[in-house]
């Protein structure tokens, strides 16, 4: 793909945010769109998903110099302009929520966010994703730094979640933390895995050329690479978690991997959980065995042993059918464990359970 792009990423957030496309006043309007300094120690301020409802995607370019200015332009937008902000090093921003999902991609430099009262750091190629209800602020530093940001409609989120385009290691805590839980404020920060930071800076690149263009169907081809963006994110880049949001994400995971297991517990395989879920192996037998108290081998045995209870006792099939259908396919192990959980023989079973 690297041979279709005629600039970097940087390069071309430097280019949008050029002061002479249309420098906007100190007091425009637009300004506190685009960065609004701290005014108040306790006032909380929300942003508002600021384009029609057919642009559900929108980039926020941020160029910060040495001299302390802050170059910033937003796209889509009617005309290109750029807002120029003098400000003094350490000032943050005013303390802010969204009602979207905010995407920031630290293109160069650092960026320093202030999160639930935390201090952050975000270096090059690192992410941060914002839930709609998170507050923070972002620090304004005299090091030069080149930050993109995404405002991601919440249907938009919604739907590219639906895709199944992450794995499923972060799509459940993704969809569910982030949009369903409205009473818990959280973030998620990304770090980069090997050649990860290449690949998705091609599809932002993209993006921004795209969002800047604003052209006919450019909906569906930014939707497209926010599809693409997301799947590089969750199969490239590792993210850390709170001891909380850990908690919240193994239960979730720990449901995705028990409902997985009842559909295919027949023949599943725990090289199969690894296949889907990206994890390591022994993850599933730590987390199996946490939630349940049960390995993983047991675990499995014991959804195998209620189908065969519930088919001996709703179903005409033979003793043998049964064994095969739910995974067992040496009928005397079948036998041999279906009566030590049980205490009696499967063919005694059906009798007394009808």
């Amino acid at each position: 793909m690297k041979g279709d792009l005629t600039l970097t990423l940087s390069e071309l957030c430097r280019q949008i945010t050029a002061s002479d496309r249309g420098l906007l006043p100190q007091d425009h309007k637009l300004g506190p769109r685009l960065v609004c300094p701290e005014y108040s120690k306790s006032v909380q301020e929300v942003k508002t998903y600021p384009l029609l409802h057919q642009d559900r995607i929108f980039a926020l370019c941020w160029n910060i110099d040495s001299a302390q200015n802050l170059y910033a332009t937003m796209s889509p937008s009617p005309s290109p302009f750029c807002y120029q902000l003098h400000f003094s090093s350490g000032e943050k921003t005013q303390l802010h929520t969204h009602d979207y999902i905010e995407l920031a991609y630290v293109i160069e430099g650092e960026f320093r966010q202030r999160i639930l009262g935390k201090d952050i750091v975000f270096s090059k190629g690192e992410i941060c994703l914002v839930d709609k209800n998170c507050l923070h602020q972002d620090y304004l530093l005299d090091q030069p730094a080149v930050i993109l940001f995404l405002g991601i409609a919440n249907d938009m989120f919604t739907e590219v979640m639906d895709e199944n385009v992450t794995t499923q290691k972060i799509s459940s805590f993704l969809q569910s933390a982030l949009l369903k839980q409205k009473d818990v404020q959280q973030y998620l920060h990304f770090h980069p895995g090997t050649d990860a930071t290449e690949e998705l800076e091609d599809c932002l690149y993209l993006l921004l050329k795209e969002l800047c263009g604003h052209n006919v169907g450019s909906q569906y081809i930014c939707k497209g690479l926010l599809l693409r963006i997301f799947r590089i994110i969750s199969t490239k880049y590792d993210f850390s978690l709170s001891k909380e949001q850990r908690k919240t994400m193994n239960w979730l995971i720990f449901e995705e991997v028990s409902e997985y297991i009842r559909r295919n517990f027949a023949d599943v395989t725990i090289q199969q959980l690894v296949d889907t879920f990206h994890f390591q192996e022994d993850y599933f037998n730590r987390l199996i065995k946490t939630k349940t108290g049960l390995t993983y081998s047991a675990y499995v045995q014991k959804i195998r042993l209620e189908k065969a209870e519930h088919l001996l006792t709703r179903s005409d099939k033979s003793i043998d059918e049964i064994a095969d259908i739910v995974g067992y396919h040496n009928k005397g192990y079948f036998y041999k464990i279906f009566q030590e959980k049980n205490g009696m023989t499967p063919a005694k079973y059906r009798r007394q359970k009808r």
